[in-house]
């Protein structure tokens, strides 16, 4: 595997964990607000559960879109190497795999509209 490769994955790997250790904060302060006497909109449960979907559907589609970006991004380095006008071509394949993240986040972003 080579080097770039390893930065890449890596980098959505910790991106993923961000995303789920951001979720994690946010499943606390419904409950921290409720005992400092906030007024909450919707029962705690449902609020918590919207936000580990959310997390889970940031963190998940990052995964593979890394995946996706892996596969498509070596097949397209051996293809361009045999034949360099297909460069064009290849980069739309590597950016559709791309787009699975960009997907899971609006995903999220509209579960987490749903709940406030």
């Amino acid at each position: 595997m080579s080097r770039q490769l390893r930065l890449s994955i890596g980098f959505t790997v910790v991106a993923a964990l961000l995303a789920g250790g951001v979720g994690a904060l946010l499943l606390v302060i419904p409950p921290a607000a409720a005992q400092a006497g906030a007024a909450l909109s919707m029962p705690a449960d449902v609020w918590q559960w919207g936000m580990i979907c959310a997390v889970f559907a940031t963190a998940v589609s990052s995964v593979a879109a890394a995946y996706a970006v892996a596969k498509t991004g070596s097949a397209a380095i051996g293809a361009i190497a045999e034949k360099p006008e297909l460069f064009g071509r290849l980069v739309i394949y590597v950016g559709l795999a791309e787009g699975i993240a960009i997907y899971g986040l609006i995903v999220s972003i509209l579960i987490i509209n749903r709940l406030t």
